[in-house]
């Protein structure tokens, strides 16, 4: 029995290490790229990773001993065969995993330095999947869906996902791309969701509130929640709420080098944790240590922990909600 199915993208990411300013633009003319035209990069290394959000995440789930399918579109192209085969490696099911000939498969070209990075995104066959193309019937059973961003037409049907979920007594969790919150039906979606994250930028375009005012922010988006929200602040951690208490996640301090995919570590952590043991506290650790963990290799999946590794916990700070 599949205990996890995974919504979202699934991509073909390619790392490009470029030692120069990581500027797109200079800061005094807006129109010039930061590779000039014509120009060659001379003996740079490249390398060929999976990506996406909807793989990313069924690769934690994969690594904890949690029987996951990938539900999702890829290209019939070389990229498409590139992310079957990574499928099979990480113990996936790629049972549902449909491919067109209407789009390519999603790729990113990513220009890693020491100044930063900067994503070249081509968002293409995942844009195919259907709400309708989607065989729900065979996942009556599963524990939970994870929703990654997506696009398409599910950006607005998305919602008739959790509606089903919720009928078969199926956890979800959502982590909208921010097309999703501009749909009609989010602040409804939200509602429904078992677990809700968000970065701190996300929820900010979500309520129209400042980004820097962090509290307001919470305390707008856990008023239209009834199941967990998460918020994720980069170097500042995370925090949570279940609506009673507020938990406060700090980093676990990593060598960072490469911040791709972390979002998907740690949504992924936390709900492979917290479907084993119903203990928010030490989702969040998990969460943590695992983003750590993938900080530290290139690539969106690399480094992320295995069942049986050994992780160090942050502590977390628990209160009581007032407000």
């Amino acid at each position: 029995m599949l205990e996890v199915i995974t919504f979202g993208s699934a991509a073909l990411d390619v790392f490009v290490p470029y030692n120069k300013k990581l500027d797109l633009f200079k800061k005094d003319e807006r129109k010039s790229p930061f590779l000039p035209l014509g120009m060659k990069l001379e003996s740079v290394e490249i390398d060929f990773f999976p990506g996406g959000g909807g793989f990313n995440g069924a690769a934690t789930f994969s690594n904890q001993g949690i029987k996951v399918a990938y539900c999702g579109t890829i290209g019939e192209d070389f990229a498409g065969q590139f992310i079957l085969e990574e499928l099979k490696k990480s113990g996936i099911n790629s049972n549902f995993v449909f491919q067109t000939n209407q789009k390519k498969t999603n790729c990113s070209v990513i220009f890693t330095g020491k100044e930063g990075k900067a994503i070249l995104p081509y968002r293409g066959a995942s844009k195919c999947l259907k709400f309708k193309d989607i065989p729900l019937d065979n996942f009556k059973n599963s524990k939970w869906f994870y929703l990654a961003p997506l696009s398409g037409e599910l950006e607005e049907d998305f919602i008739k996902i959790i509606d089903f979920a919720k009928e078969n007594n199926i956890k979800t969790f959502l982590n909208p791309g921010k097309q999703q919150l501009k749909s009609s039906t989010i602040k409804e979606a939200i509602k429904k969701v078992d677990v809700l994250m968000m970065n701190q930028e996300e929820a900010s375009f979500l309520t129209k509130i400042p980004f820097k005012k962090e509290k307001e922010i919470f305390k707008e988006v856990n008023q239209l929640v009834n199941g967990l929200f998460i918020m994720t602040q980069g170097k500042e951690g995370s925090l949570a709420s279940d609506g009673q208490f507020l938990y406060k996640a700090p980093i676990l301090e990593a060598e960072i080098v490469d911040e791709t995919g972390t979002g998907d570590s740690f949504g992924a952590g936390f709900v492979s944790s917290y479907l084993k043991n119903s203990d928010i506290e030490l989702a969040l650790q998990f969460a943590m240590a695992n983003s750590a963990a993938n900080l530290k290799e290139m690539g969106a999946k690399e480094g992320i922990l295995q069942k049986d590794d050994n992780w160090s916990k942050v502590k977390i700070e628990k209160e009581k909600l007032n407000f």
